[in-house]
């Protein structure tokens, strides 16, 4: 049988790697008894029918549902192969730039559509056609080509979102080219197959983890599952086993559907195993992504492993800055084995493109073992193009566009006050749906904001900061996709340009990004009254239309993690680092103490520290701040514990009393970060590593600080500077905040710690820090100098992509 290529699937090479992500299970909507009752395959360029793996393609000409622009030409393969379907031996060829299909009575929901071609002989050289594919509006593929060296079908597949009667898929030829395609199928798939946050996805890979290939006629939607030998990092950390014909426990209608039941029956099982003399505690599969998109990631399950039920859980992992227990029994309530189950996640890919999924033991009991069925990686790629108008051949349908615009605003008003209601008194469920961005991330969820209660996002702050909807529409083009360059728990955010020619970073809100009205009110109330080098500064703000907008100058270096962990960036010196340190706690000192009543962050993170040109650090990010106490006899502010795990002041978990030496506590975890150059939880380090704080802790106590500095610092540190940095780290870490420093005496420190760096000293300092061949100094000509925030410079701040990534969030978990 043929084997078809999924666009993107079949990518050839070694295992490959990744970058970053999130949270938990979704449970979708359960539908209906399902049925395909709106349904089109068609058999391009021909007037045949052709019976195809359980399905009637039918040809094009002859269609009564089916019409297409009259510029276009059908052509036949000249050397019909018998190693591939009839479907493919011909194709419609369109060099019009308005070229279309049109399918009537298409029907309202979530389809699959899958586009087919195949570059066969003909007096046409169809892997010369270079072309763009859309649908109403919505890009599907850009410049596409078919590889003119393929010897199987493309096939293209994509899940959309169609609410209209008709579906319109345009195929634009590019310069003197022209467009063409084999065969389309166009398909409803159950109510609540692809997650709200996704409505639109491209599928990029389907893994049948532990199996062979799953064709299309032992899948109950026609799909392919790959095999994933290919994407395996070590294949002898887990072995394949099968369960063929074991009965599965379908929990709903809608599982039958989610997965081939081959998938549930197959899976990658690691055990406690000593394999080449090595022990293996976790199995990873990598895979290229399109680094500027968000990905909608499902993973499936199926425990047939277990000798019993309940005997067997695990870790999965998203690189190394996310894990979730898989837990079937216990999370999911399941009473018997082979249940299929699956969890969905949001995924926004780093720089390098890569993803890293992999499951690990939670202990080295022989007895421990874990598993994966199968899994799928969908690009998201966009939403309607809202701009988008009929053709004049499509006037007849104006009438009923309006009338389903203006029904779906009511609708939406509707629920968006019904959903106001049940968000405001319900906690948060571990349902919502999950996101994965750039660095350990928010959760998401579906829960809106204040503003659908106010005719704009927040009332008149009378800041004269206000910017026009229309300027930022100006800057950021209408919020071009090519123009984006983060997101994070408050929303995505752009790069722009101002009229008068200002960069800015223009940071918009949205729905189910798990930020709202609270963190806009708290950042502008926050941001309009303050003013410091070492403190990024807000432009404006736009609150018209439901929009929640804050713009920012745009800080050019980057944020510190940037420096730290991604090659792409330039590597930081040893001084470059103390500097911005610094920088990093005169913000902090004039946070605490340079304003009337004081402000607590309480989300300092490597993340929320940018770098403007000229490597100067600003804090950013203030939408979790806090007033401190009012006056003296307060000591605390009782709040509940939001900010960022592996940051967390314990004391501040523990009893959710809020101080500036929470503050404090983070900026030590900063330090290490500074200092060693990895995250500050890693679950996949040994255990007494995994936690930074008090990995560094042990190491600075035990006299081993040197052992865990970025090897790429080598010989570049003053044994005293280090020692001393030891110590600062030190300090801010101690459990209780009484045993705390204050940010100035932070300060003052690291500047000694500066100091003791760039000054040539001729004795030991602390006796025996400096050893062998290492420089050694004396303190007769240094001094400890005030603090230059005493000065309180201010001055305009910058912003940049870095503040927008965004680590878990503590939001969902503690309500405020």
């Amino acid at each position: 049988m043929t084997k078809l290529l999924i666009h993107g699937v079949h990518v050839p090479g070694s295992a490959l790697f990744f970058i970053s992500l999130q949270y938990p299970l979704l449970l979708l909507t359960l539908s209906p008894a399902y049925a395909t009752q709106t349904k089109h395959f068609i058999n391009c360029g021909s007037s045949n029918s052709i019976n195809y793996v359980t399905r009637n393609f039918v040809g094009d000409a002859s269609s009564d549902s089916v019409s297409f622009t009259k510029q276009n030409t059908s052509i036949l393969s000249s050397n019909e192969s018998s190693s591939v379907s009839a479907i493919y031996n011909t194709a419609r060829i369109f060099r019009s730039p308005s070229s279309r299909y049109v399918l009537d009575r298409t029907g309202k929901g979530t389809h699959i559509v899958r586009l087919h071609f195949f570059p066969f002989a003909s007096t046409s050289n169809l892997s010369e056609a270079v072309f763009n594919v859309s649908v109403n509006g919505l890009t599907l593929l850009s410049t596409f080509q078919v590889p003119s060296t393929t010897n199987s079908p493309v096939v293209e597949e994509f899940f959309l979102s169609i609410n209209r009667t008709k579906f319109v898929i345009y195929f634009s030829p590019q310069g003197s080219s022209f467009a063409f395609i084999n065969a389309l199928e166009v398909f409803l798939v159950p109510d609540g197959f692809i997650p709200d946050s996704a409505p639109n996805v491209r599928t990029v890979y389907r893994i049948n983890v532990g199996g062979d290939e799953v064709t299309p006629a032992d899948d109950s939607l026609w799909r392919s599952w790959d095999p994933d030998d290919n994407y395996i990092d070590v294949p002898n950390a887990a072995q394949n086993s099968t369960h063929y014909g074991r009965v599965l426990n379908y929990q709903d209608d809608l599982d039958k559907y989610l997965a081939s039941e081959q998938v549930y029956q197959t899976a990658k099982v690691m055990s406690v195993n000593f394999t080449n003399g090595k022990l293996y505690r976790n199995t990873t599969w990598s895979f290229k992504a399109n680094a500027n998109a968000r990905h909608l990631v499902r993973v499936h399950f199926c425990d047939f492993i277990s000798p019993s039920p309940n005997t067997v859980h695990f870790n999965l992992y998203f690189y190394r800055n996310f894990t979730e227990l898989i837990d079937p029994y216990g999370k999911n309530g399941f009473r018997v084995q082979a249940v299929p189950f699956h969890y969905d996640f949001l995924v926004k890919p780093g720089s390098s493109g890569l993803v890293k999924i992999s499951i690990g033991l939670l202990n080295a009991s022989i007895y421990q073992q874990a598993y994966l069925n199968g899994l799928e990686i969908m690009e998201i790629i966009g939403s309607w193009d809202s701009n988008y108008m009929p053709s004049e051949k499509d006037n007849h349908n104006v009438g009923l566009i309006i009338a389903l615009v203006s029904g779906s605003i009511t609708l939406l008003c509707i629920f968006g006050f019904a959903a106001i209601f049940v968000c405001k008194y319900r906690k948060p469920k571990k349902t919502d749906m999950p996101v994965w961005t750039p660095l350990p991330a928010f959760r998401g969820g579906s829960k809106l904001t204040e503003q659908t209660t106010h005719g704009s996002a927040v009332p008149n702050f009378h800041l004269g900061l206000n910017i026009p909807l229309a300027e930022v529409h100006f800057s950021t083009n209408y919020f071009n996709e090519k123009l984006l360059i983060g997101s994070g728990g408050f929303g995505n955010v752009y790069r722009g340009t101002l009229r008068d020619g200002t960069k800015v970073a223009v940071k918009r809100s949205q729905p189910g990004s798990g930020q709202g009205f609270s963190e806009f009110q708290t950042e502008l109330t926050v941001l309009s009254k303050i003013r410091h080098r070492h403190l990024v500064s807000l432009i404006g703000y736009c609150a018209e239309r439901l929009e929640m907008i804050l713009v920012y100058e745009f800080m050019e270096k980057g944020s510190l993690r940037d420096h730290l962990y991604n090659s792409d960036f330039p590597f930081l010196a040893w001084k470059q680092r103390l500097e911005i340190c610094i920088g990093a706690a005169r913000g902090l000192n004039y946070l605490h103490k340079g304003v009337a009543g004081g402000i607590i962050h309480r989300d300092i993170k490597s993340t929320n520290i940018l770098l403007d040109e000229n490597y100067v650090a600003k804090v950013a990010d203030f939408g979790l701040s806090k007033l401190g106490p009012l006056d003296q006899s307060q000591t605390h502010v009782s709040t509940a514990v939001k900010g960022t795990f592996g940051y967390f002041d314990p004391e501040y978990f523990m009893t959710q009393q809020l101080t500036e030496k929470s503050d404090v506590y983070s900026f030590g975890v900063v330090l290490l970060e500074v200092l060693c150059a990895r995250p500050s939880i890693d679950p996949l380090l040994p255990r007494e590593q995994a936690n930074l704080a008090e990995w560094g802790i042990t190491c600075i106590k035990n006299g081993n600080i040197d052992k865990i500095v970025d090897p790429v610092l080598a010989g570049q540190i003053n044994p005293n500077s280090l020692r001393k940095y030891g110590e600062v780290a030190e300090k801010c870490l101690q459990e209780e905040g009484k045993e705390r420093p204050s940010m100035r005496d932070v300060l003052l420190d690291l500047e000694f710690a500066l100091q003791l760096q760039q000054t040539a000293l001729k004795r030991k300092i602390y006796g025996d820090s400096a050893t062998g061949s290492s420089p050694v100094f004396t303190l007769s000509n240094v001094r400890k100098l005030p603090s230059s925030s005493a000065a309180m410079i201010e001055e305009e701040g910058v912003a940049t992509e870095g503040m927008y990534s965004c680590e878990m969030s503590m939001s969902e978990v503690f309500p405020r």
